[in-house]
């Protein structure tokens, strides 16, 4: 529990930072509350709009004993130890976020992805069509259903020998299949263990090999992108990382165009495998096929480092899904960057439920 204190109170303390800087004019009036929207991008078991308990850790986090907690009653007590007088009024996934955020500025959004760290998607379905919904439906007849897409796996899913060892000794063995093969915190791990595996047995750099090799996560994908990317004539970006990463230097122009193409191998499956999830939604809402001639707009929101900064997985990711979508569907398709839509949708998501908007309309 130490481990979770200490999280919430460096997110109270950054909070409290954020607050100090606010001119007067957006100060609150005497006697309210700051309202907080609160984006948590672990998956929980929501229990109302403001209260949730841990499900697991993701994305390489693992703090014991904390599964099961009230992340909203954790920051709430971090929030009152740093003197703030603040209420959290909405706990939000962050794809649930970027699908607020996103349905509010552009009502043709019907999912929204993330592909930065970890993966993620959500979207809108008809409430009639969730077997787990008992009670009331919601008077719109749709829910929003976050998918925790990073936990799918599959025996159709294509795994390597390489994805089962990173697996095998990860902090969390046997999940988040999806998200290991796609997302940002992984694909530069599986480029580093191609290139242990080359260098070990086919002595890709000479004789020895290289120890920085061994260590797990030295290469991240930040580091495989700009390889990916290096367009000069002697692949002069791919020469530099290798030294500065790895200490291997003096590499060959084959070298280093080996190194160029593994990295376009693992991106390109990364992109190409969320392309077909983005499918599978678009397909489940039925919007795959173009009805009689009727131009029926499919906007999906997508935030997350990955997408936004790694071109070559981007263009891959779009060219995939016009491939598996055929010309005259992908027409209506658009994948909109949603940049921090998230914790848009999410003070969005606060401000709908504000204790004070009766008080406010009356």
């Amino acid at each position: 529990m130490m481990w979770l204190q200490a999280l919430f109170d460096y997110i109270a303390s950054a909070l409290a930072k954020f607050v100090a800087t606010e001119s007067e004019d957006l100060h609150v009036s005497p006697g309210r509350q700051r309202e907080l929207g609160f984006t948590f991008s672990f998956p929980v078991r929501q229990t109302s709009i403001s209260s949730g308990t841990l499900i697991k850790w993701t994305k390489g986090f693992s703090i014991d004993d904390t599964v099961g907690q009230d992340v909203v009653g954790e920051l709430t007590k971090a929030m009152e130890r740093a003197g703030l007088d603040m209420r959290v009024a909405a706990l939000v996934n962050d794809t649930i976020g970027t699908l607020a955020g996103g349905r509010y500025y552009n009502p043709d959004v019907v999912a929204a992805v993330i592909l930065g760290t970890g993966t993620n998607a959500a979207y809108i379905e008809c409430a009639h069509a969730i077997p787990k919904w008992h009670g009331l439906l919601p008077k719109s007849g749709d829910m929003v259903i976050n998918m925790e897409w990073g936990n799918f796996r599959s025996s159709h899913l294509p795994l390597t020998e390489y994805d089962e060892a990173l697996d095998a000794e990860s902090l969390n063995p046997g999940e988040q299949i999806f998200e290991k093969i796609i997302s940002g915190m992984y694909l530069g791990e599986i480029v580093r263990r191609v290139l242990f595996k080359m260098a070990e047995e086919a002595a890709f750099f000479g004789d020895t090999v290289p120890p920085k090799l061994r260590i797990p996560f030295i290469l991240r994908t930040p580091h495989m992108s700009a390889m990916h990317h290096d367009t000069s004539p002697d692949l002069k970006v791919v020469g530099a990382k290798l030294k500065d990463i790895l200490e291997i230097s003096n590499t060959s122009l084959k070298m280093r165009k080996v190194i160029v193409e593994l990295c376009d191998i693992v991106a390109a499956r990364g992109a190409r495998l969320s392309a077909a999830g983005i499918v599978g939604i678009l397909k489940k809402l039925g919007r795959d096929t173009v009805k009689d001639g009727e131009k029926q707009k499919s906007v999906v929101a997508l935030d997350g480092g990955l997408y936004e900064h790694y071109t070559k997985f981007r263009d891959c990711m779009e060219s995939t899904l016009r491939e598996l979508l055929g010309e005259e569907v992908y027409e209506n398709i658009a994948i909109e960057l949603s940049n921090d839509g998230s914790g848009i949708g999410a003070a969005l998501l606060a401000a709908s439920h504000s204790q004070y908007i009766e008080v406010d309309e009356s």
